[in-house]
């Protein structure tokens, strides 16, 4: 066998998201791009802030002597206050540059984190439905993912489960909010209860459990919420995020991880983090990205584009019989599968040139997710294929 085994085994079962996304580009040859319509990957189709492109310039033309050189491996100090400085006004405490690693985007930042606190064998819970690639990532480091189902019917924490689910072997729950696929927020009365609970199971086990906060689309929220900033709640909390979404630069890779300065030997795990941040390969996050999202903390894409796109699709599906929640924020939409098998779903879907991604994929079969980031007037010519599904799959009549 040329490659490894689990490796094989492993893109064997991969990422539903890549698979559909390479399905379109075939659809696209064969029919044209304006009759395929592709919600599948959370790719933004919004442009970055114009403060982005005005510190860009600046700093393109003039370039401070050494600007390309390497620098300490957790970033430049100047990023890391920067940070600090936003998530210390959200929080409400002292959160300093020694508590912040400039990481080559959220993945990176997660693979950083787990390399730092896991053991071999030690559990990390993961909350069903949930971005696929955290199995992997766990594995990486010698960890053993346990799912946990969020509420079936809300997709808020279930937090009794949660409890169930922590055991001494557990060192870490993940959660991500809003929340990929499902767009929800967990409101600040779930992440206190979960803090409390998370403190007391600590506190019987005699054992630090990490909550790690995965916050890439924290600044993407409608209907005038806001996510609450973890650090109120759990102490032994962790951020880690990305800008590809709330400054609309996924190709930049560009992200960090943030310590709560209340967490249990903080500065032991900083040590550890920049350590396993350089000897992982990231080695450092990209110097000119971080420069820039130095000055863009408090600067946000617009998010009423994408609101508009949820409320056209969340609108028009529901009319069709088709079942969700409403999201809260990010930029998709996760409805129950019209047929038991999703993924037999998703291939009557593709029959109208519809491409979206089965619930599978995300740990939750019988569901389909729907990345509505795209151009609104692709939405708006999707719309008859999905009543042409509806009616194929039995939601409405002809």
């Amino acid at each position: 066998m040329a490659i490894a085994t689990k490796i094989q085994s492993c893109i064997e079962g991969s990422s539903w998201i890549r698979r559909m996304f390479e399905e379109g580009g075939r659809l696209r040859e064969k029919f044209g791009a304006d009759n395929v319509y592709d919600f599948t990957l959370g790719n933004p189709d919004v442009d970055p802030p114009e403060k982005f492109y005005t510190e860009l310039r600046a700093i393109a033309n003039s370039p401070e002597r050494g600007i390309h050189r390497y620098m300490s491996n957790a970033g430049y100090e100047e990023s890391r206050a920067s940070v600090a400085a936003m998530l210390s006004s959200s929080s409400g405490l002292p959160v300093s540059a020694g508590q912040i690693v400039m990481t080559c985007g959220a993945s990176g930042a997660l693979n950083v984190v787990l390399k730092t606190i896991l053991n071999p064998g030690e559990e990390v819970i993961i909350l069903t439905p949930h971005f696929v690639e955290y199995r992997f990532y766990i594995d990486n480091h010698g960890g053993v993912p346990h799912e946990v189902w969020t509420d079936r019917t809300t997709f808020q924490l279930d937090i009794p489960a949660i409890e169930m689910a922590i055991s001494e072997k557990t060192r870490a729950i993940i959660i991500n909010t809003p929340n990929n696929p499902t767009g929800v927020i967990y409101p600040a009365e779930s992440l206190a209860e979960l803090g409390q609970m998370i403190e007391r199971r600590e506190r019987e086990l005699g054992r630090q459990i990490y909550l790690i906060s995965d916050e890439p689309y924290a600044r993407i929220s409608y209907d005038g919420l806001t996510v609450p900033n973890i650090f109120r709640y759990v102490t032994n909390s962790l951020i880690v995020t990305s800008h590809s979404k709330d400054l609309a630069l996924p190709g930049e890779r560009i992200g960090y991880i943030a310590a709560n300065p209340l967490m249990t030997h903080v500065d032991l795990f900083m040590e550890g983090a920049i350590f396993c941040n350089r000897t992982l390969g990231f080695v450092n996050a990209p110097a000119l990205m971080q420069r820039l999202v130095s000055k863009l903390q408090n600067e946000s894409v617009d998010v009423e584009s994408y609101r508009q796109k949820r409320d056209l699709l969340y609108g028009t599906l529901t009319s069709l019989g088709y079942h969700m929640v409403k999201p809260d924020g990010a930029f998709y939409l996760f409805p129950k599968s019209p047929v038991p098998d999703d993924v037999a779903f998703v291939r009557a879907a593709q029959k109208h040139n519809l491409l979206i991604v089965p619930g599978a994929g995300f740990g939750a079969p019988g569901f389909f997710r729907i990345a509505y980031c795209v151009d609104i007037k692709m939405i708006e010519r999707s719309l008859p294929a999905w009543k042409a599904l509806a009616v194929e799959t039995g939601l409405v009549g002809v």
